[in-house]
């Protein structure tokens, strides 16, 4: 029967699920016609690529992508002479996503893994390209739980093991302290980045720009009480045609730092940071400086920052309870969430000679730029396998009047071991790439050494099933059996045995076994013999 002996003292928890990934590849093929304002091309020399993400919408058990590729080439004219061809291909794909539900974060990571640019013919260029999306789902949730129990209006103390008095009517019990991860800060923001860099002395007043090209390296955000602190580099390359048109095509490569604070409510320092930054905007647009001549570039970028910020929350749980006065039978369910295992930075150190192709003699490299794409990624004993590629494209001047400067693509394998100490299969991660740093020297008339180094931020969570308290069934003592227990008992202590067990079975207490016989705590070993008393 139902009885007012005691009542539970509940607790919501806010707990962090990480419910899973759904993968999808996708092939965007489509064919550009060179505008009638534009030469006829002989040969593409350079492209490069960026997804640009529009829409991310969750639709019943699935969720809706809405992007385009935007790309640029770089050809040489016919005749001679450098152009560039640009365009978008607009994309949208729906991702089954089994677990989804309403008010489950939803999150998209891309990779643009292949783009090839080919010369159909004089004027038309064909783009293919190979997309993988990547939409992870967590659940924010809170769990009632049991976490102590009340008697006539007293609490009982925090306390684990050791009996709870509540007049003739002791309470005994047990609990347990976990750790949960809860998602203290989800939400998306912009950076802008303005800077204005000038042409050294030595280099011709801009005529037209030819190939622009603005990436980022070495970001890190850190969140402090009421801010992020972000710091990196925005490195910026041009190709353009001189004032002076009798002049050869000149190029500029700048690196431009930044820092700064953006204002975050919510955000505390000792948060645990998980934020991908991509820039979003790049615009680059020769202007005039103070006295009118075009030795100016105008650099704007738009930094989009992708940021969830986790906290650690201990939890004080009630794990058992019983009575020597009356029958207790808990109603137990179970609960799943989230353990920070690890959050870490890898550094992966890469290096290689590469050759170029044989052909006229090598001048010079002017620019070279590195995207890290990973092949593999598994966990190991106490690690993360990692496995991908540095693909790095040079730009080169060469002694070949008719084709004075040409590139060439070339993709540098690279291994490393993450450590996590106590990663398993169930284990979930989300992993961020960036380049750091890339080098590129000339070591010999067709040889270049390559030296990079990748930074792999990643953070791993841990599923962890629990078993809580929900409700108490209240009954009076089975009078028969407790009768049949022995008043006093030897007992002698078998593998697996706790204190508790020991005094919830013999219908006694923690502490009065700890009292009765001698014991300077609540551990006890196999073999070790006990006296019982029974209450």
């Amino acid at each position: 029967m139902a009885g007012v002996f005691m009542e539970l003292i509940k607790k919501q928890i806010h707990m962090n699920q990480w419910k899973g990934n759904a993968v999808t590849q996708i092939t965007l093929d489509e064919d550009f016609i060179v505008p009638d304002t534009m030469d006829d091309m002989e040969q593409v020399m350079l492209d490069n690529g960026e997804i640009q993400a529009e829409q991310v919408k969750p639709m019943g058990d699935k969720v809706n992508v809405k992007g385009r590729l935007e790309f640029q080439v770089l050809y040489r004219r016919e005749g001679g002479g450098l152009q560039t061809l640009g365009g978008s291909i607009p994309f949208e794909e729906m991702i089954n996503v089994p677990q989804l539900e309403d008010k489950d974060t939803v999150s998209l990571s891309w990779t643009l893994d292949d783009l090839n640019t080919n010369m159909i013919h004089s004027r038309k260029l064909g783009v293919q390209a190979i997309v993988t999306l990547q939409v992870r789902i967590e659940a924010s949730k809170d769990t009632e739980a049991a976490v102590d129990v009340k008697q006539g209006g007293t609490d009982t103390e925090a306390y684990t093991g050791a009996a709870e008095n509540h007049g003739e009517m002791p309470v005994e019990t047990l609990k347990r302290r976990r750790t949960a991860a809860s998602m203290a800060v989800c939400r998306k923001d912009t950076y802008r980045i303005r800077e204005a860099v000038g042409l050294t002395g030595g280099k011709p007043g801009i005529g037209r720009l030819l190939w622009k090209e603005m990436k980022l390296r070495a970001v890190s955000v850190k969140p402090l009480d009421g801010t992020l602190h972000l710091e990196g580099e925005l490195t910026v390359f041009v190709i353009y045609e001189a004032e002076d048109d009798t002049m050869p095509v000149q190029w500029l490569e700048e690196t431009i730092p930044f820092s700064g604070e953006m204002e975050a409510e919510g955000v505390k320092e000792d948060q645990i940071p998980m934020i991908t930054v991509r820039l979003s905007h790049r615009e680059i647009e020769a202007k005039p400086d103070y006295d009118g001549e075009m030795r100016e570039l105008e650099i704007d970028g738009v930094l989009e920052l992708d940021i969830r910020l986790y906290e650690e929350l201990e939890t004080e749980l009630l794990s058992d309870v019983y009575s020597n006065s009356r029958e207790l039978t808990p109603e137990r369910r179970e609960t799943v969430f989230d353990r920070i295992l690890t959050r870490n930075v890898c550094r992966s150190r890469i290096g290689e000679k590469v050759k170029l192709p044989q052909g006229e003699r090598i001048l010079q490299i002017c620019h070279h730029s590195g995207t890290i794409k990973l092949d593999e990624v598994e966990p190991g004993e106490d690690c993360l396998k990692i496995e991908g590629v540095l693909e790095v494209t040079l730009l080169y001047l060469t002694s070949d009047d008719k084709a004075p400067v040409r590139s060439v693509s070339r993709q540098i394998p690279f291994k490393c071991s993450a450590q996590a100490s106590g990663i398993t299969k169930n284990s979930v991660y989300q992993l961020d790439t960036a380049l750091e740093q890339l080098a590129a020297l000339m070591t010999g008339n067709d040889t270049v050494e390559i030296k990079a180094s990748a930074a792999l931020d990643f953070m791993i969570l841990e599923p962890v099933t629990e078993t809580v308290i929900t409700g108490v069934k209240e009954e009076p003592l089975d009078l028969k059996a407790l009768q049949a227990l022995p008043g006093i008992a030897g007992y002698i202590v078998q593998e697996g045995d706790s204190l508790w067990d020991i005094a919830k079975k013999f219908h006694t207490t923690m502490g009065n076994i700890i009292t009765t016989n001698e014991l300077p705590g609540e551990q006890i070993k196999a073999g070790q013999r006990l006296l019982l008393v029974k209450e």
